[in-house]
């Protein structure tokens, strides 16, 4: 009998599965996720689900962990101060590329150097410019390498990742090790956030780890790969970019093996988001253009997923335009209300009851804030650092921290480096309120609900007298956004904007006129996450479909991250740079061959070695390996001529486990 030990480390919720012989759940717990310091719910939910299935911890065979962190942190625009070395570019890609936006203010030097498409060097790199800049900056966390064509050649990625170890010992993240394939800008997009996770995924896994030991768990510690694959927990530490959709890709995996559907959507409300993926044939569809979170599109392979600011936990928005008035949820991800009060209830009901008693409702009335100890907040500004320092250790009203409306560009800053936390009304509150939830403080929620009622709509009326319709309001918001998720992956890219088209609505209305309408989703969709339950019967009947909600839902995330397969990857390219010529472009470099086929051998013996490796050092046992070509060619006076020949290699199996 082999226990496996399934944790996912959500944005409110971490959960933890007993898993026996990859048949049944034995035992399933919750615990609340503490972002100040994450192994406090992983220990929680885990020995909360050892006492709960009665065994010895040191049984456990395998542990494995799934977590919509990286996703969520990009999401939310946190991560670490990172600075990008952008070699053989032009000072206008940064910006025609969208790295500008990603770099948000963290400094980038774009050098000379770089290769062409068959490998060779077209300027030399300059070293000492890049010597100079990295005695100008500091308070770097990590930093970002990619060369024009560094996946022909990598050598002066690997060269500047050298000079910036030895003279500022930060981590390197170099571009052509998180992706083969060609488009640099995209490619440094990507080193750019795998540069922006690598304290905060480092710090999640060493912290599991310890809190595992400390549980008396010492079996092997697998993370959830964007595609639903697993890897070893030394590989996640070094490339966190491919845990990006960890979360959503393991429930996927876990929707399949719930319900065995080979055709159907699936949908995953979390705390922060809501994503929604198409399982065909019993598979997750993979993106082919690479996996895209919020406003990025990375060149990391994953699971075809839309993910939506919009979770239990969003932040809800009064809408001012018009005369109605209404509401709109995310992207944010803040505290409830009801959980903060639930947790210095004190301090929550004093503010609440004043605020209350006030005749004229304020912007920032059931708006709180806190800072996140143990974060470091370096390289902060003079107006910054005294917002966070006027918020000191405790909970705070939001309206005695900012002074001034500036203050408020200062709040974000140091939201979106996760030093503090807001608090705000949210769906949750709302379920609560209505009686739907009852984890946490109802009276609070009551309170903060009757608050954002109290707020003015065009025509002057209040958007809702009662706590129990702001409720209302506030969960059919969800419904309806929701829903739009679900019938924009229904129509995918590029066709998305039909989702909104009135003739869309009206048939979800079924509308009956001269024109009779139904529209609708013809497949089933599989609800899950904590709050599936209490959302998606609504979603479901709007959309006139079957929704399941299977046993074990709320914890699918970490079913997944047990029940998957070890798969590592890789593409390599060979190309002609001149007539009988062969270029095997190989990680250490490309090698030049005069036969093609000699070429083609060389290329697919080196994948599938570096690809048993990989497998072997990621977990896996009983390790299958296939390969694939693909040669392109064209004719010229009657003949071949060769062009270039793509090799991909897989290696899979399950992973290892402990005896």
């Amino acid at each position: 009998m082999a226990l496996l030990l399934g944790v996912d480390t959500g944005g409110t919720y971490t959960d933890a599965v007993l898993v026996q012989d990859d048949d049944r759940v034995i035992a399933s717990a919750k615990s609340l996720t503490t972002r100040a310091d994450l192994a406090v719910g992983i220990g929680s939910a885990v020995a909360a689900v050892i006492k709960s299935a009665n065994i010895d911890p040191a049984t456990i065979a395998m542990a494995s962990l799934s977590t919509t962190l990286a996703t969520n942190a990009l999401v939310e625009g946190q991560g670490g101060r990172v600075a990008l070395v952008y070699i053989g570019f032009s000072q206008k890609d940064l910006a025609s590329h969208g790295l500008t936006e990603a770099l948000a203010g963290d400094p980038s030097l774009v050098l000379s150097g770089g290769h062409n498409h068959a490998g060779g060097e077209t300027t030399p790199l300059d070293r000492t410019a890049l010597s100079n800049w990295l005695k100008e900056i500091s308070g770097i966390s990590a930093f970002a390498v990619a060369s024009q064509f560094g996946t022909r050649n990598p050598a002066h990625e690997l060269a500047a990742a050298k000079i910036i170890g030895a003279e500022t010992g930060a981590p390197v993240s170099c571009s052509h090790h998180l992706s083969a394939k060609l488009n640099g800008p995209k490619r440094a997009l990507t080193a750019v956030l795998n540069a922006r996770l690598l304290g905060m995924i480092d710090q999640l896994i060493g912290r599991a780890q310890d809190s595992l030991i400390a549980l008396g768990i010492t079996a092997p510690l697998m993370v959830v790969r964007g595609d639903g694959a697993l890897i070893g927990s030394d590989m996640a530490r070094a490339r966190p970019i491919e845990t990006i959709l960890s979360g959503p890709a393991a429930s996927i995996v876990g929707a399949r093996w719930l319900t065995g559907a080979d055709h159907a959507l699936v949908s995953d409300i979390g705390g922060t988001t809501t994503d929604v993926a198409v399982l065909r044939d019993g598979r997750p569809t993979i993106d082919p253009a690479g996996a895209q979170v919020g406003p990025y599109r990375t060149m990391v392979e994953a699971v075809a997923m839309r993910t939506s600011g919009l979770g239990g936990d969003s932040q809800v928005h009064f809408i001012t335009e018009g005369l109605v008035g209404g509401v709109r949820l995310g992207p944010r991800r803040v505290v409830p209300v009801s959980l903060l009060a639930s947790e210095a209830g004190d301090i929550v009901h004093a503010t609440l009851d004043q605020q209350l008693a006030n005749p004229v409702p304020n912007e920032y009335d059931g708006c709180f804030v806190r800072r996140l100890q143990n974060m470091p907040s370096g390289g902060l500004t003079d107006r910054d650092a005294a917002v966070l320092d006027r918020i000191g250790g405790h909970v705070k009203p939001l309206n005695t921290v900012l002074k001034i409306r500036l203050e408020t560009q200062s709040l974000r800053r140091l939201l979106a480096r996760g030093l503090v936390q807001l608090a705000s009304v949210t769906a949750s509150d709302a379920s609560h309120a209505l009686g739907w939830a009852t984890a946490w403080d109802r009276s609070a929620a009551e309170k903060t609900l009757r608050l954002f009622g109290r707020q003015r709509t065009g025509a002057g009326e209040m958007l809702a007298k009662d706590p129990q319709i702001m409720a209302r309001i506030i969960v059919d918001q969800l419904t309806q956004q929701t829903v739009l998720a679900l019938l924009e992956t229904a129509f995918g890219v590029p066709a998305a904007e039909l989702a909104r088209h009135v003739l869309m609505q009206k048939g979800l209305d079924r509308h009956r006129g001269l024109l009779a309408l139904n529209a609708g989703i013809n497949v089933p969709v599989i609800g899950l996450g904590a709050s599936a339950s209490t959302y998606y019967p609504a979603v479901g009947n709007r959309l006139g479909c079957d929704m399941i909600l299977p046993s074990h839902a709320g914890v699918a995330n970490a079913i997944g991250a047990v029940v998957g397969q070890v798969t590592m990857r890789k593409t390599g390219v060979i190309t002609s740079p001149s007539e009988g010529c062969f270029r095997v472009h190989l990680a250490a470099g490309p090698q030049d061959l005069g036969n093609v086929e000699t070429a083609m051998n060389l290329l697919e013996e080196a994948l599938r070695s570096e690809m048993l490796n990989a497998a072997k050092d990621a977990g896996a046992g009983n390790i299958q390996i296939t390969a694939k070509r693909k040669i392109q060619s064209a004719k010229s006076e009657a003949h071949e001529v060769f062009l270039e020949a793509v090799i991909s290699v897989e290696a899979s199996g399950r992973p290892r486990i402990a005896h």
